[in-house]
């Protein structure tokens, strides 16, 4: 399963449930890392929707870190610049659809459910 670090700012926001995408930059990396879940056009590097997967998301790079798995379709567009994307600039946005805890909540130290 794809891992991806995220700020403690934007998983906060993901998980009071106001920020509905995360972005990453259009960059080979990326891209690299992307195809293996998503169907992406192997010739223009656009994804072809549709497909929705599941991918953790770690405040941090510790196995031990807050994590959530989020259920999100992949595309190429602009971001919302008050959810950390530079205006103009293109991205390879994760689309939220769910999420749910995939870790232990350091408050509770028991899993959680989320939506």
């Amino acid at each position: 399963m794809l891992i991806l670090p995220i700020k403690k700012k934007w998983f906060d926001l993901i998980l009071s449930g106001e920020k509905k995408e995360e972005y990453r930059a259009l960059s080979p990396y990326y891209w690299s890392r992307f195809q293996r879940i998503f169907s992406i056009h192997p010739i223009t590097g656009e994804p072809l929707g549709g497909d929705v997967h599941d991918i953790l998301l770690r405040n941090g790079y510790s196995g031990n870190s807050p994590t959530i798995r989020v259920s999100a379709a992949l595309a190429i567009r602009g971001g919302r610049p008050e959810w950390g994307a530079v205006p103009g600039e293109k991205y390879f946005v994760l689309e939220i659809q769910k999420f749910q805890w995939a870790g232990i909540r350091p408050e509770q130290g028991e899993k959680q459910q989320c939506s």
